[in-house]
């Protein structure tokens, strides 16, 4: 059935159709979530253990391994990673993609599950939980009051603000930086307890008897049933200091008699800073599948409802990642509209006509606009890559249009009627468009089928532009023909006239087309010595994975040595932000948050002005900063963007001998900090740090009936406080307050009085000294494994050098070279990612040139002339390695991308002639004749929809908006393509074809 016959004998049905998709788009559109970047779920499961005392080593022995050992059993396990820290394990459990996320959850549980008993008894039930990636602060506020202390403000955010917020939609989590919370807690007096035979675990348990609630039975009074409950709970303070502890002697003593019970706060671990001063924040985060922008608008919405009902309170936002995801959306439309507008002017120019504009026009937002319906029903959002996917289709979008429009005017210009036309002109380029548009489809649609982590975020830009595309194959087909049948005139063969005399410019191209098919074998020399040299010239250019974006947000990462107090990180950090602030006009707040991770760790968040208001990018302020705090001394100090982006480049060694791999990685470390231009270098090697070591003497242990457990639960109460799961808390009407036992802070401080601890033993209480020796050691921070085995993590700030140079200087290192058997190099990061990224574009362009010719033997019914088409590529590789060197972008992701789209786009310009050489031949012409009145008729068209496809981009490529980092290296390359395959495919492409056809006919003279 011929289809666009049928639209122009049938337009209402056609109307109709374009209308409902209309308006089924806009609807679409406007209900749709705006985000940054897709959310996407990958099968990585969290397995987070506490155990409260427990050094990194015991941990790693006693709990990491067991659990490791269970989880190497699942199917489609990629990696574990482990780190293990004072106290606590996180284990991140990576599955291949092909497992879903609740069977990677159930299997992590189950595994779990199987050997928790075998785990030490106070290890706390692990906690299994998926990764949400999208999971990250929308917008950061400060909260201050003139009414209310520190202890009351941190409540206040921790209840009633966190409460409204939780009630906003979309709303996910709200977490509270700074503050202090609430605690009671009693402060043993060890000296008195030792003469009175108490031991800090009697103390614990004696208020974990007392404490607490309990069922008491069913009881029938007055002939009813009633259920007995047993109130227990102590609910002040004055009650607690009241309570009874048995001594060894059969009596009982108030706990006040041996401990000081305080109303207070507990030791403060971070702090959140404001310009130097000590502020309280708090941050939201979003849940899944919400739109970004929706969620904070209705989260200050709240926030202002908030402000009314508390006066007294102040609250401030200082920081928020949606404003960057609104300019960058507001952007894309703008860039859309702009290249749109271009692309039509372009078509104005040339058919120099009103209502063949319009009706070329008319492609592009009936293109895009049913693309958001069919985005919607496959629950996709409007983010960076599908409006990205928009912004470098619209030029191809028109391009289906132009030739239908094109190529009527020419059949109007024989004296036809514009119906008669419409149905002529159409149906000789039929399958030429729709050739075009299923080479568009085969290249672009393989990227959404991409392996790994990286085919996840491209699943909307394969759907997104092949679904636009063939929205405009229907708008060519259906819409284009029918709107000329009945808006063009006959007048137009008047006012086109002077396109039958040839001009200059086309009698000096089909001369130069001659002399090119007299000279063949030349003319391909000439074509391949050019691609030789572009590959050569790929050599030059850098590779990386992601262009750092400028999100006018930077993050200042410092970490002091093991023991350090958050005094002293507080200290420290204060002096990074006031040399930051030196002469930096850009800056306009800085807020830092303090014992972020470890009390000796902080992070500094830098916040610019934005982009228009400043003459440098944040990579030229970011990279000046590194230089100002090199020399604050005693603190590994790093300055990142906060996406990360090109800012790092990470990479682990592995290995299960802990002294060689530390000893290769503290080489290697040298190594590397020879490399000139680099940034901060880091690794967790050697992170050591002071601790107290208690060794039983297990004769006299034994002889005086002390275990180990009891020893060891005696210690970690007394000196770390019991924070037990089991243990009581002070029931308040609003709040349960945690009771924190353990010594005085200045016992805490002395080996002697730790020494004289009393443990029970057979004969009653006995000195600690007695049965162990204690002593000052040094032992790890923490402990990092990776596949179940030790590893060591490397962190190098780039410092402008590309990703892709750094990675290959490393490896040529001595150490590198030579790494000792048993330690293992494995890349991570960024550079894993762009391993990933290169091989799985590699993969979806040697599918995708496969489909097109697997679709040109389909539709041209021959297997040698679609290599005549597909010889474009190379010749579209020239002009996008060249535009890539002259603005100096990298090899990266957005750069592919565009080599991806190229590759789809110049095949069109080749099935333009090669079709129209195939109806010449069939109609009678010779080969020379066909070749030559192919590139007359068809020169013109190509020339036009190259030049709005160039117009389409122009906007993006000039960085036309607040950050063109991602967009403009696509469009470069897009736009460097086209122009060089354009120009060389038009010459190129009729001697190629003419090789081929006498291929061809030897071919058939040794068979026949």
């Amino acid at each position: 059935m011929n289809f666009s016959s049928w639209s122009i004998r049938n337009p209402i049905p056609v109307i109709v159709l374009f209308l409902v998709l209309t308006v089924l788009g806009i609807h679409s559109f406007n209900k749709m979530n705006i985000q940054n970047f897709p959310d996407i779920e990958f099968p990585i499961v969290n397995v987070d253990v506490t155990w409260h005392g427990a050094s990194p080593e015991q941990l790693e022995t006693e709990v990491v391994r067991k659990i490791e050992d269970a989880l190497a059993n699942i199917n489609y396990l990629r990696h574990t990673y482990t780190t293990v820290v004072d106290g606590s394990v996180k284990i991140i459990v990576e599955f291949e993609l092909e497992k879903s996320v609740n069977e990677a959850i159930e299997d992590v549980r189950n595994a779990v599950d199987s050997i928790y008993n075998d785990l030490p008894a106070a290890v706390q039930k692990p906690t299994i939980s998926k990764l949400n990636i999208s999971n990250q602060p929308i917008a950061t506020y400060v909260v201050s009051s003139t009414s209310l202390d520190k202890v009351d403000l941190s409540w206040f955010i921790d209840n009633k603000i966190n409460k409204a917020l939780m009630q906003v939609s979309g709303v996910g989590q709200v977490s509270r930086v700074g503050g202090v919370d609430r605690e009671v807690r009693v402060e043993l007096n060890t000296t008195q307890m030792n003469g009175l035979g108490i031991t800090a675990s009697e103390v614990s348990q004696a208020i974990t008897q007392m404490q607490q609630d309990a069922p008491g039975g069913v009881g029938r009074i007055a002939g009813q049933e009633q259920t007995i409950r047993i109130l227990g709970n102590i609910a002040t303070v004055d009650e607690l200091r009241e309570l009874k502890i048995p001594t060894s002697s059969m009596a009982s003593i108030r706990l006040a008699d041996i401990a000081t019970v305080l109303d207070t706060t507990a030791e403060q671990k971070s702090r959140a800073l404001l310009d130097g001063n000590e502020v309280i924040m708090f941050s939201i985060n979003r849940s899944k599948d919400t739109s970004e922008v929706t969620v904070l608008h209705d989260a200050r919405q709240m926030i202002e409802m908030l402000q009314e009902q508390y006066p007294t309170m102040t609250i401030k936002e200082i920081n928020d990642s949606v404003k960057y995801v609104e300019n960058q959306y507001k952007d894309s439309i703008w860039l859309l509209i702009e290249g749109a507008i271009l692309a039509v002017l372009v078509v104005w120019w040339f058919l120099r006509n009103n209502r063949a504009t319009i009706v070329a026009a008319v492609a592009l937002p009936l293109s895009i606009i049913p693309t958001f319906w069919v985005m919607d029903l496959i629950g996709f959002n409007i983010n960076t890559i599908s409006l990205i996917s928009f912004s470098l289709v619209i030029g191809v979008l028109v391009d289906d249009a132009i030739v239908e429009v094109e190529n009527i005017i020419r059949h109007m210009q024989m004296g036809k009627t514009p119906l008669q036309a419409a149905i002529d002109g159409t149906n000789e380029i039929g399958l030429a468009v729709i050739a075009t548009t299923m080479t568009l489809i085969a290249v672009f649609l393989p990227t959404a089928f991409m392996e790994g982590i990286i085919g996840k975020f491209f699943v909307q830009y394969g759907w997104t532009t092949s679904i636009a595309v063939f929205f405009s194959l229907l708008v060519a087909r259906l819409l284009t023909p029918m709107m000329c049948a009945y808006l063009l005139k006959d007048k137009m063969i008047l006012s086109t006239a002077h396109e039958h005399k040839d001009s200059r410019w086309m009698r000096s191209y089909l001369w130069l087309v001659r002399k090119c098919l007299t000279y063949r074998w030349t003319t391909i020399t000439t074509a391949g010595g050019l691609f030789i040299a572009s590959i050569l010239l790929l050599g030059a250019l850098p590779a990386g994975f992601m262009p750092s974006s400028d999100l006018s947000a930077t993050i200042i990462n410092v970490q002091l040595p093991p023991g350090s107090t958050l005094s002293q990180t507080q200290e420290t950090a204060e002096k990074i932000r006031t040399t930051i602030l030196a002469d930096e006009p850009s800056i306009r707040d800085v807020y830092s948050v303090i014992g972020s991770d470890e009390v000796n760790h902080a992070d500094i968040h830098v916040l610019l002005v934005e982009p228009k208001m400043r003459q440098e990018s944040q990579q030229d302020i970011e990279k000046r900063l590194r230089d100002k705090v090199q020399a604050i001394a005693g603190a590994r100090i790093t300055v990142n963007s906060v996406d990360s982006g090109e800012a790092k480049f990470e990479f682990s060694l592995v290995g299960e001998n802990t002294q060689l791999l530390e000893q290769t990685a503290n080489q290697l470390e040298k190594e590397i900090r020879t490399i000139s231009g680099l940034g901060a270098v880091t690794s967790s090697a050697s992170l050591l740090r002071p601790q107290v070591i208690i060794r039983p003497d297990y004769a006299r242990a034994s002889i005086a009936g002390v275990t180990t457990e009891n020893l060891a639960n005696i210690i970690r109460i007394a000196t770390n406080a019991d924070y037990s799961q089991t243990l009581p808390k002070l029931s308040l009407p609003e709040r349960l307050v945690p009771i924190a036992i353990r010594m005085m802070d200045f016992d805490r401080e002395h080996l002697d009085t730790i020494a004289d601890l009393r443990v029970s033993g057979h004969n009653g209480l006995v000195p600690l000294a007695s049965v162990a020796t204690v002593e000052l050691s040094m032992g790890a921070i923490s402990i990092t494994r990776l596949d179940r085995k030790r590893n060591i993590d490397f962190s190098i700030e780039l410092n402008d050098i590309p990703l892709g140079d750094l990675v290959n200087q490393i490896q040529q290192l001595s150490t590198m070279q030579h790494l000792p058997d048993g330690v293992e190099y494995q890349d991570s990061g960024n550079a894993q990612m762009m391993l990933e990224l290169f091989t799985g574009f590699a993969t979806a362009m040697i599918i995708g040139i496969l489909a097109v010719y697997l679709i040109l033997i389909l539709l041209f019914h021959d297997f040698l002339q679609p290599i005549t088409i597909l010889s474009a590529l190379p010749l579209a590789t020239i002009g996008a390695f060249i535009a890539l060197f002259l603005c100096q972008f990298a090899i990266s992701m957005p750069a592919l991308i565009g080599i991806i789209m190229l590759m789809g786009i110049v095949t069109k310009n080749s099935i333009l002639l090669v079709d129209y050489i195939l109806i010449a031949y069939k109609e009678g012409a010779g080969r020379l004749e066909a070749i030559i009145d192919a590139c007359h008729k068809r020169s013109r068209p190509i020339v036009m929809t190259t030049i709005a496809m160039v117009a389409g981009m122009l906007p993006t490529a000039l960085g036309f908006s607040s950050d063109p980092s991602f967009s403009a290296p696509m469009a470069v390359v897009v736009v460097g393509g086209l122009l060089t395959s354009t120009l060389l495919s038009l010459i190129v492409i009729p001697v190629v074809y003419s090789v081929i056809d006498d291929m061809k006919i030897k071919v058939k003279s040794i068979v026949y």
